[in-house]
This record gives structure tokens, C-alpha cells and sequence, in this order.
């Protein structure tokens, strides 16, 4: 296995909504497309790294207590953190230290109700 990760999805209720709040804290575009009928948003990537996508599936829902999934916070993810709650979240747990070798994680909740994480070096 060359790498762990190859593809994350964030179930959505409100695809619209959802890909409002991803864009508006991460300061990125989202790519809609559709994948067997369902609306996705995908998020930036290059390859080889991993990518991901908020997917409206019936069969799936947003969750507060499933995988968490730790999105790249970018430089310092209090930025990206401060806009969570203007874009219709809420910080889960603040910026917090987890190593010299490591860096930062925080956890928020998304417009949607799913519970996700940030990391940043700084």
C-alpha cells in the first residue's frame, strides 16, 4: 500500500449549502460534478496525493461520531478555523498543540452535522 488514504467523502443533506461552507472557511473552489446521479463538490487536489468530495447519497449520512476526517489547514489553521462559525459551523475544539514534530489539529462541526478535523504545522 503506497499510501492509506486514496479518496475521502463527506456525506452532505444540502449539497449546495455544504459546498457554500467548504469554500467560504477554506477559501477554495469546490468542483461539482455528479457520480451515479448523486451531486458531489470536490475538493482541490493534485495527484498523486489523495482527494475527496461532499456527496448527497440517501444511503448516507452526516455524522457527529463516525471517521474523522483531518483536512489540510493550510499554514495556520486558525485562519481557515476563525471563519467556521460566519460560514455555519462551529469549532469543536480550538487550535491545539500536539508535538514539536507534528504540529496543530482542531476539530469543527460542518453546516451538514459532521464532525471534522483540521491540521496544520503552524
Amino acid at each position: 500500500m503506497d499510501k492509506p488514504i486514496s479518496w475521502f467523502e463527506l456525506p452532505v443533506r444540502d449539497i449546495e449549502r455544504a459546498t457554500r461552507f467548504y469554500e467560504d472557511v477554506f477559501a477554495v473552489s469546490l468542483r461539482r460534478e455528479r457520480c451515479g446521479g448523486n451531486p458531489m463538490a470536490i475538493f482541490p487536489y493534485a495527484e498523486p496525493q489523495p482527494g475527496g468530495a461532499l456527496v448527497h447519497m440517501p444511503q448516507l449520512e452526516p455524522r457527529d461520531n463516525g471517521t474523522l476526517v483531518y483536512l489540510d489547514g493550510g499554514k495556520d489553521l486558525a485562519e481557515p478555523l476563525a471563519r467556521v462559525k460566519a460560514a455555519g459551523g462551529a469549532v469543536a475544539m480550538e487550535k491545539t498543540f500536539i508535538g514539536e514534530d507534528i504540529g496543530y489539529i482542531a476539530l469543527f462541526m460542518d453546516s451538514e452535522g459532521n464532525r471534522v478535523g483540521m491540521f496544520s504545522r503552524q
